[in-house]
């Protein structure tokens, strides 16, 4: 015999009514019991009534009237006309008793217990007596039962305790011989010892459910829910989010304990013991994946099951030298919790024994300390033990599994996971059996956690990066297109899913938690709003998604500002912007530091010739334990373009005219003609070789005259026609050497310079054509013969797949 349980909450309206009597079409010609119970909204409804009665407040009649008129078109929707007298009448009858039962409260001004108990009590019946009427219209052959009229229960110590011996006596007399077909049942109440009603509050639909399949030996019970199956993790908080085929009791009760709670724990204590099987459907999909739980389960590769959360929680801390070594403390701290009928969700105390902290609902958290200063008011009026402490707004997460058993490391990655992410745990619990192993950490974190946990252990597929780009011209445009076409490449070969959430320029910005759609993204954001830095920086923290990367597209000295506050968040950074790395030295370490404190990244390839990997060699070159002991570069993508174009056949401001228009310089090439781009290059290369460097530690022989220097870029170009004999000579000299002119920044025993040299034909820095940069490394091991990094160092499209590269890094954690 199958057991199945209704909840009200899933007949809330006559299309919700019908469509659940629908799904009894299968069942009418079975031995089938149905358990109903009434909608959370009625009892709500009938407990604001009855205490308005008690309060003496003579609306509560109205209010009666209104629920009653609501059952009376919900019978008369449900029910052919026919059909309609009888369960019209017992409707009436209902509601009378229940406006004998308020006026009765209102003329003692009292509401005991068990009345309260009676009144919720009609929801239940109301419910499924016409959850019967209407199936029986359909199918016949359907019976209602009142519930009460079959269980004995009382409460012990706060827990429904049922007494199967004489709920079997009342099932044998009300069904010595019962009727063939479906048998529908009212639940979440019974009859105490005494015979008063008695609720059983939350979860009582499941717990009168397995009360009832013990009593009838069903072989199963059958759940339908208004949430969802069990999943590997809240699908509201997780997309990826999958349904659990099976689980054990222990793993259903362990993830009830959260907010995962599909079945009560008290009904699945009772279904263990008779070992009744349950099932679990989603109402909105019946026909689709359900949780079977039940004793054993076969084997899985996963060591986890599922991870669950419970928010609201409050961590109150009890610590003090007073606690060491005293038989007793915690159970005074557990005696004192309990005289306020306060119920402790988390225990954790380390083995010092000098601090032990609790969790508890948040609401229950100034009543908690309240009751430890009282339980420890002379130890802390003595300073043994500090004033109690709270931190409200915490959320616990856990993992939870039966494979976790006997398997080293699943809370290093766990610790790790979270680390990674910035997620600051606060507490840790774990119970013997291993199933579970929680954590508290601050609710602002709990999607961010939950989603890196499901990533970490779930999600063997890909790991999603979240980006947020700061610039959108010539480098910006040609990122978002590479990101675009290489998308699908990258979640095959490295499993990553580039995710763009937020996009900003001067004038408008965008966010999308769920992704920018890269095929109209201009559009999109011509359609944002106005553009502002720190809003755009705010929203990233709010949203506070896994894997988030700033990339800074710009050379706007505002964006290096919100770098702090991001790696504090253990957001990534990657700059194609040179002004953090080459902001005074302090201000370079300490972003350099925060990265390595919060477990994210700052990474800068591009500021030193674009996509070349010149400072990731480098990095390499210190990691393996070599030295660097002297460098030797042409940086500049725009002099090398400049030098190598100037013959003598046009003039020296024509060729710099042509690098500009063809985007190899800054839009006033005096940064780039004066040495000061190069002289940033090379104090961020001797920073990487471990020098602390300022730029005015770096010796700057420039070429450019005085006058040069000064005015508008338009005084700037006609200064050079005016010197055009002065760089005609530079170019004459090296020409009569046989040489090239090449700006060369050097870096030898913690000393830079850079300048202009002549370069015979047996350097390295010979052969440079177009836009080269080349990097010479002579280190210990490369003391002879130089480890030497050569390409490309200028171009929109070199300089974005070098970003794009460090964006992928990011994730390598």
């Amino acid at each position: 015999m199958k057991l199945i349980k209704i909840e009200g909450n899933l007949l809330s309206h006559p299309a919700m009514f019908l469509r659940a009597i629908g799904h009894l079409e299968d069942l009418k010609n079975t031995d089938t019991t149905v358990v109903v119970t009434g909608s959370s909204k009625t009892e709500t409804a009938l407990l604001d009534i009855v205490q308005s009665a008690r309060d003496q407040s003579h609306g509560y009649a109205d209010q009666l009237s209104s629920i009653e008129i609501s059952y009376l078109s919900l019978t008369r929707a449900i029910l052919p006309v026919t059909d309609q007298s009888a369960s019209l009448s017992f409707v009436k009858q209902r509601f009378n008793t229940l406006e004998e039962l308020c006026k009765g409260v209102q003329l003692l001004g009292e509401l005991p217990e068990k009345t309260v108990h009676e009144i919720i009590n009609h929801a239940h019946i109301l419910s499924s007596y016409l959850f019967a009427a209407a199936a029986n219209a359909n199918y016949k052959n359907v019976h209602w039962t009142d519930g009460t009229e079959i269980l004995v229960a009382e409460r012990v110590n706060g827990a429904i305790v049922y007494n199967e011996e004489a709920s079997k006596i009342k099932i044998q007399h009300k069904w010595n011989k019962p009727e063939p077909g479906i048998h529908i049942i009212s639940g979440s109440t019974a009859r105490d010892p005494k015979g008063n009603t008695l609720g059983f509050g939350k979860g009582g639909g499941d717990l009168s459910a397995s009360f009832f399949a013990g009593l009838l030996n069903a072989h199963e019970i059958e759940i339908w829910s208004s949430q969802n199956t069990y999943t590997t993790a809240d699908p509201m908080l997780v997309k990826n989010a999958k349904t659990l085929s099976e689980i054990t009791y222990e793993e259903a009760i362990e993830l009830s304990h959260f907010e995962n709670n599909l079945v009560a724990p008290a009904a699945l204590n009772n279904a263990i013991k008779k070992r009744i099987p349950i099932t679990i459907r989603a109402f909105e999909n019946m026909s689709g994946p359900v949780t079977l739980i039940k004793q054993h389960v076969a084997p899985k590769a996963e060591m986890i099951r599922g991870i669950s959360s419970l928010e609201n929680i409050a961590l109150i801390s009890i610590e003090g030298s007073g606690m060491i070594g005293v038989p007793g403390f915690a159970k005074r701290v557990f005696a004192g919790l309990n005289d306020g009928s306060i119920n402790v969700i988390l225990i954790s105390q380390g083995s010092s024994e000098h601090s032990i902290c609790v969790a508890v609902r948040n609401d229950a958290k100034h009543q908690a300390i309240q009751m430890l200063e009282h339980t420890f008011e002379k130890e802390i009026s003595n300073g043994i033990i500090q004033p109690i402490s709270a931190s409200g707004d915490v959320s616990i997460i856990g993992l939870v599994g039966e494979n976790m058993r006997n398997h080293p490391g699943i809370s290093g990655r766990m610790f790790g996971s979270l680390g990674r992410n910035g997620v600051n745990v606060l507490a840790i619990a774990q119970g013997s059996n291993e199933r579970n192993i929680s954590a508290v950490i601050h609710s602002a974190d709990r999607k961010k956690a939950i989603n890196v946990l499901h990533e970490s252990f779930f999600e063997d597929a890909k790991k999603e990066l979240n980006l947020f780009i700061v610039g959108t011209g010539n480098v910006g445009k040609k990122l978002i297109q590479q990101i675009r076409k290489q998308a699908e490449k990258i979640g095959e070969l490295h499993k990553i899913k580039m995710n763009v959430v937020g996009l900003c320029n001067s004038r408008k910005m965008i966010v999308q938690q769920q992704g920018i759609d890269l095929e109209e993204w201009e559009q999109l954001l011509d359609r944002g709003d106005d553009s502002d830095p720190s809003g755009f920086a705010q929203q990233m923290t709010v949203l506070n998604l896994r894997n988030s990367v700033l990339v800074d597209i710009t050379a706007n000295e505002i964006i290096p500002g919100l770098y702090t506050s991001l790696l504090r968040k253990s957001m990534s950074i990657v700059a194609c912007n040179k002004i953090a790395a080459s902001d005074n030295y302090a201000r370079y370490k300490e972003l350099k530091e925060l990265a390595i404190a919060y477990n994210c990244k700052f990474l800068f390839e591009t500021n030193v010739g674009a996509a070349l990997p010149i400072i990731s060699t480098l990095n390499d070159i210190i990691k393996s334990g070599d030295k660097i002991n002297r460098m030797e570069a042409v940086l500049s993508g725009t002099l090398n373009f400049v030098f190598n174009n100037y013959d003598g056949t046009k003039s020296f401001s024509s060729v710099v005219k042509e690098a500009q228009a063809q985007g190899f310089t800054e839009p006033d090439p005096r940064l780039d003609l004066s040495g000061k781009d190069v002289m940033r290059k090379i104090m961020i290369l001797s920073r990487e070789a471990g020098v602390a460097m300022e730029m005015k530690d770096i010796q700057c022989n420039g070429f450019l005259p005085e006058s040069c220097l000064h005015g508008s870029v338009d005084d700037f170009y006609e200064e050079m026609i005016k010197h055009e004999a002065h760089f005609k000579s530079l170019l004459d000299h090296a020409n009569a050497n046989n040489a090239k002119l090449k700006f060369v920044a050097s870096f030898e025993n913690g000393k830079a310079m850079v300048g202009l040299q002549q370069i015979k034909p047996e350097s390295d820095m010979f052969h440079l054509y177009g836009k080269d940069n080349i990097v010479l490394f002579y280190t210990e091991r490369y003391d002879q013969q130089p480890l030497v990094v050569k390409g490309a160092g200028a171009g929109a499209e070199v300089t974005a797949s070098g970003v794009f590269a460090d964006t992928l890094r990011t994730i390598n954690n």
